[in-house]
């Protein structure tokens, strides 16, 4: 046992260690002097395969915009700001519900100054910065750079009093100390191409020899071939509907599993069948239940799309007064689903909708019957139905939550027209049990877990930094092994069963939350997390 360990600690450490070397964007920093007054300092990136880094100036409450500052500056005073050699790529970013722009491969920023005081000239800052692919984003980091008067040199017509014939006429070059091989291959690449009197004269901006043409016809057929391919920043709109749809649906199935639902099945689909001694009538009851289900959800759905609006929902996706509301719903919901407490809806309404389906008949009877299954349900499906609802408008989507709610309500009718369909398969079903409990309280671990993710955005927003990927990654960790210790018998909340052993679904589950969590550890120290 004692091997076993030393084992497993020795992979975290080797881990960590790879974790601590990952560096997936390098800088080149130096100092181009032209000999006379005006200078000006070139700040090289070079993002690896898949990186980006993001351009400065970006929109509150988006990630860390890189920028450039100056600590000390003596003898010199800057000119203009830092420009980029290249043109940005703007993408949607979901998670952010905002266009960001970002470089991929390399970019320079240029930063003009002149000297006033060579003899005392000294430029002393940093420069500070994002790395993200496509699953992962680094903490923020900084890269420092220093220059003084010995690298400087100016002609005698610019009043120069400094003389080093040992520095070169080219350029100057303050690198990282971890990034030595890289500044090799960063000298290979092409210079920006410099700026002749025409491009003065016609006040042209300078382009790296590699900068992409402003050209709209030679954007366009990249543009068709990126729609060709399905790429997500061109097709957004229609990925996020689908994601709605599909999470919808996974949320339909999920709330048949809970105690609210569950056992209503067979006695829903029984009554039908006992009804009449038709079966093709009875069946036609039963799939009339499901399709009223449908019905009330996606009104439901286009209720709150119609009240709200497309604009509204934009607002809450960015607002982070809402990412904050939408934060303690989730943990409203999770403490239910732990059994805290029920979110029970009046019983009066489902009294009153009982005596409706009781005293009329035909189809508006199986409709009351339907809505009297919804609301006795709301205690199980209502935390279900109200993430979905938080996921959608997050999304900024204006048929995000009709769309939502399609799905949920259509997974949700399934069993009860197939059971109606198939009578036989009732006998197959699962008994009822403290299973189905054990759903709910998994459940609130995940609620838990996403909604740390509304939590960041207002964090990200007011810049409090509390909830930055380090911690973010531990509260994580922390809720996915205390889901597999639940799985495993070894905590237990009011309303739970005796667990007498554990069966091979738990254990499975157990395995793959505890893999998470171990899987977690090295993104605390940046690694990526692609998972």
């Amino acid at each position: 046992m004692k091997k076993l360990f030393s084992t497993l600690m020795l992979v975290l450490v080797a881990l960590t260690v790879q974790a601590q070397i990952l560096q997936p964007v390098k800088w080149k920093i130096q100092l181009n002097d032209s000999g006379s007054a005006e200078k000006e300092i070139v700040f090289t990136a070079t993002a690896d395969k898949g990186w980006h880094l993001y351009d400065q100036d970006l929109p509150e409450g988006g990630p860390v915009s890189t920028s450039f500052t100056f600590e000390t500056l003596k003898g010199a005073e800057l000119i203009g700001k830092p420009t980029s050699s290249v043109k940005p790529t703007t993408v949607y970013d979901e998670l952010f519900a905002m266009n960001l722009r970002w470089y991929p491969g390399t970019v320079s920023f240029t930063q003009k100054f002149k000297v006033t005081d060579p003899a005392k000239f000294k430029a002393e800052g940093e420069v500070e910065f994002m790395a993200c692919n496509d699953e992962t984003c680094l903490p923020p980091d900084r890269v420092s750079f220093s220059f003084d008067k010995k690298n400087i040199k100016m002609t005698a017509a610019a009043e120069t009093v400094v003389e080093k014939p040992e520095v070169e006429q080219d350029d100057v070059t303050a690198v990282q100390p971890d990034t030595e091989k890289v500044v090799e291959e960063v000298a290979e690449l092409k210079a920006p191409a410099p700026v002749t009197n025409k491009d003065k004269a016609e006040n042209r901006p300078v382009r790296a020899s590699n900068e992409l043409t402003d050209d709209a016809a030679l954007w366009t057929p990249v543009i068709d071939q990126l729609k060709a391919f399905g790429d997500t920043t061109v097709s957004a709109t229609d990925t996020s509907w689908l994601f709605i749809f599909f999470a919808g649906f996974l949320g339909g199935l999920i709330a048949l599993l809970t105690p609210c639902v569950w056992p209503m099945i067979p006695m829903t689909v029984s009554f039908f069948l006992k009804r009449t001694k038709d079966r093709k009538k009875a069946i036609r009851d039963a799939m009339t239940y499901g399709l009223s289900i449908i019905v009330i959800y996606l009104v439901m759905g286009l209720l709150i799309t119609g009240i709200f609006g497309a604009s509204a929902l934009n607002d809450l996706s960015t607002n982070a007064i809402f990412n904050i509301i939408f934060f303690l719903l989730l943990v409203v919901f999770a403490i239910s689903f732990f059994g805290a407490f029920e979110m029970v809806l009046p019983s009066s309404w489902t009294n009153k909708l009982d005596t409706k389906a009781d005293s009329t008949t035909g189809i508006i009877s199986i409709f009351f019957m339907s809505f009297t299954l919804v609301l006795v349900s709301f205690s199980c499906t209502g935390p279900i139905i109200g993430t979905l609802l938080v996921q959608a408008a997050s999304m900024g989507t204006a048929v995000g939550p009709a769309i939502g709610m399609f799905g949920f309500a259509l997974a949700l009718s399934i069993p009860f027209s197939l059971f109606a369909i198939f009578p036989n398969m009732l006998q197959s079903m699962p008994k009822s049990g403290g299973w189905l409990n054990s759903v709910k309280v998994v459940l609130g671990f995940l609620e838990l877990a996403l909604a740390l993710k509304f939590l960041s955005v207002a964090d990200l927003a007011y810049g409090w930094r509390l909830l930055d990927r380090e911690v973010f990654i531990v509260l994580w960790i922390v809720i996915f092994i205390l889901l597999g210790c639940y799985l495993l018998g070894k905590i237990k909340f009011s309303h739970d069963s005796d667990l007498s052993y554990v069966s091979v679904p738990r254990l499975f589950m157990a395995i793959i939350s505890f893999s998470f969590a171990v899987y977690m550890v090295p993104g605390l120290w940046g690694a990526p997390l692609k998972a």
